[in-house]
């Protein structure tokens, strides 16, 4: 038998591993918890690659699209999002930032429909114009639209 022959060790031993016990089941239950709040962050190739599941709340992150921005007849804009080796396009209902353009660094965050198309429930306001998620800025390096003399390193 493996419990040890003292009855004081063998009640340390079965405390100890009685705690041990609540410690995994906190630790489960505060993951499980945490699991709906965990947000992804995507760029328009990877999003595609992964195929994201229609509904679950990611950020979706790139450059908007010259020629993409326009307010469809329903009020909302539409825009497409592109990181240079994918593009995603996007719906938005509310108001964007002072710094939304086209050819701009974007993050925004919502989920794609069954059409796959993002709706985006908010358009994350950069805090100045030099910000650039580092994601968004890596996946534009390796396509070749990074250019740091611009403001925010976006292609013009």
């Amino acid at each position: 038998m493996w419990l040890p022959k003292s009855r004081k060790a063998r009640g340390r031993l079965i405390a100890v591993g009685a705690a041990g016990a609540v410690l995994a089941g906190a630790v489960g239950l505060s993951l499980v918890a945490m699991r709906d709040a965990v947000v992804f962050f995507y760029g328009p190739s990877d999003a595609a690659l992964s195929a994201v599941p229609a509904g679950r709340t990611v950020r979706l992150g790139g450059l908007v699209s010259a020629g993409s921005v326009a307010r469809g007849s329903d009020g909302r804009l539409r825009f497409d999002v592109t990181d240079g080796a994918g593009v995603a396009h996007v719906r938005f209902g509310g108001d964007t930032p002072d710094l939304f353009a086209e050819g701009r660094g974007v993050v925004v965050e919502g989920a794609f429909d069954q059409t796959h198309t993002f709706e985006a429930r908010r358009v994350l306001a950069k805090h100045d114009e030099t910000y650039m998620p580092r994601e968004v800025a890596e996946r534009l390096k390796a396509n070749g639209h990074w250019q740091p003399g611009a403001p925010d390193g976006a292609a013009r």
